[in-house]
This record gives structure tokens, sequence and C-alpha cells, in this order.
């Protein structure tokens, strides 16, 4: 089994040929093929981390869609002031889809 560790969207994803991916929003269009930079790559029983050698492997993945997470509520409150502060948010993600580690 072939599985490469890279680095998309400010976190490592363990990925291998076929595998969806949530990260965090990248910048392009759905459809669009981007490459990945890999950190480890597992080839059968070879493990390779060194840099050059990775440097050589490309991890191409296509832009499924665009998404957002879940809504997360902040809320700040302070006792006998009156003080309430509701804010929420919603992280924007990107879908991918791994197409090839060579």
């Amino acid at each position: 089994m072939v599985y490469a560790i890279v680095k998309a969207g400010g976190r490592q994803e363990k990925v291998s040929v076929g595998d969806v991916v949530v990260v965090d929003r990248l910048s392009g269009d759905a459809g669009e093929s981007i490459e990945l930079p890999a950190l480890l790559l597992v080839d059968g029983e070879q493990v390779t981390t060194d840099a050059e050698k990775l440097a050589k492997v490309k991890v191409t993945a296509e832009i499924v869609r665009d998404e957002k997470g879940p809504k997360i509520i902040i809320l700040k409150y302070k006792n006998k002031t009156g003080y309430r502060k509701r804010q929420g948010h919603r992280q924007k993600l990107t879908r991918l889809k791994v197409t090839g580690i060579k």
C-alpha cells in the first residue's frame, strides 16, 4: 500500500490515491489540479523521509468543491455588569480528491 503524509492547509494529512480530504480553504476553482508537498512517503515496506528524494515526489489532488465547516458559537459573559457578547464562526474549507502519488 502506497501512502504519503502531505502538508495541506496548515495541517498534515495521511493520503493515498482516491482519498477525499477536507483541508483549510485553498485558492482555486472546482476541477483544478494542485500539487501538495510530501513530508513522508511509504511505498510498500520502504519509508522515505529524505528531503532530496521527497522533492522529486509529486502528490497531485483535484479540488472537488469549497465548503463551510460547522457553525461555532462564541459567547462572552461577565457577571453583574450586563455584558454579553455572542459571535458565530464558520471555517472556510476545501474538499480535495487525491489523484496520484509519483
